[in-house]
């Protein structure tokens, strides 16, 4: 994978889930990494048939591997394209992470906190 291809901007959010001092339970996010991404959105070719098992992806990010981070299901992921719920992790060569991730409805307004 060429840092080429890698061009698109991907904040990886992690939820945190607290209660607040009435024992309300709140969902907030906090901000793991800001990667540059290979982005792939579902279409009807070959390799997307294969992936049937995972007939909820819609979308494919492919980065290299954070140190000291790693990236696990239910994580989110922000770009110009969206708002993507991680379904699966799977590491390549320990030098690229590859995520299945479908399109969520967005929570509130990102876009103040992505370029």
């Amino acid at each position: 994978m060429s840092f080429g291809r890698m061009n698109t901007s991907v904040q990886i959010f992690r939820p945190v889930h607290t209660k607040d001092t009435d024992g309300f339970a709140t969902t907030d996010e906090t901000v793991l990494a800001c990667v540059r991404a290979y982005f792939e959105q579902r279409h009807g070719n070959v390799r997307w048939a294969n992936r049937a098992a995972f007939s909820e992806a819609t979308a494919l990010f492919r980065f290299r591997v954070i140190p000291g981070v790693a990236v696990q299901p239910l994580y989110v992921l922000v770009c110009a394209a969206g708002r993507f719920e991680v379904l699966s992790v799977e590491v390549i060569r320990d030098r690229y992470v590859e995520l299945l991730a479908k399109e969520v409805e967005p929570v509130g307004n990102h876009e103040d906190r992505f370029p």
